[in-house]
């Protein structure tokens, strides 16, 4: 963060049709990393690859195609609908000018559907609640056609039934999807993979967030056991 590296010496990979949650302790670097993921953030080492091709080596509006975000910074959407702002999506595929063919309509209203938002087209983004406003940059996100999202914190502020619809969106989802989050219910009902992240530190784990936790504390129950019997060698042998 700013020169200094918040983690070093990290390597995980997602695929297709997995759901990825990252996790760790506040100052891990979960968020920093998302957006180094993102291109928000330069990496200051390493690299980072998205079907094969170097990250830096994508065109900008190539890597728009693939790769959508849904952070938590809320969006300044004065004068705007929600249908302009589900339409901003469709960036990657304009000319200059921004105008929208029949074809990006046509994916605005599809995306508008599938996160169950078409009768918020004509409203103004600024006067619709927190779950709503999810729900139209889900639209945003779905209007590029990526094969990939990233979603940091994707259930604050949601009511129950918006957290359910989100889950059951992102079960369908056929891309790769990697997600922070401190909602443990959440986690464990749509993660496949989960990255263990301590401060330098990282470990993957196929499964959910319960799953990490067990197999977090049977390690470290062995890891116990074991320098219990190296501490008993010891005095034996005073």
């Amino acid at each position: 963060y700013g020169k200094r590296p918040v983690a070093e010496g990290l390597s995980f990979h997602a695929g297709r049709g997995e759901i990825v949650t990252l996790i760790g302790p506040n100052g891990a670097g979960k968020s920093t990393i998302l957006k180094t993921i993102s291109g928000g953030l330069a990496p200051m080492g390493g690299e980072l690859v998205l079907d094969g091709v170097p990250m830096e080596r994508i065109p900008r509006k190539e890597r728009a195609r693939k790769l959508a975000v849904v952070f938590t910074e809320k969006l300044q959407g004065e004068l705007m609908t929600c249908r302009d702002v589900t339409a901003a999506g469709r960036y990657p595929y304009t000319g200059r000018l921004g105008l929208l063919s029949e074809k990006d309509q046509r994916a605005v209203d599809q995306a508008l559907e599938l996160v169950h938002g078409t009768d918020l087209g004509d409203r103004p983004f600024d006067r619709i609640s927190d779950g709503q406003r999810q729900r139209i940059m889900l639209a945003r996100a779905l209007c590029q056609e990526p094969e990939m999202i990233l979603l940091d914190e994707p259930t604050n502020n949601l009511d129950i039934d918006a957290v359910n619809w989100l889950e059951d969106f992102l079960l369908d989802f056929e891309g790769t999807v990697i997600v922070v989050s401190h909602d443990r219910h959440f986690l464990n009902t749509v993660c496949t993979h989960t990255v263990d992240i301590d401060y330098g530190k990282i470990k993957m784990y196929v499964g959910n967030y319960d799953f990490w936790y067990e197999s977090s504390q049977m390690v470290q129950a062995m890891l116990r056991n074991k320098n219990k019997r190296n501490q008993e060698k010891i005095e034996e042998l005073q």
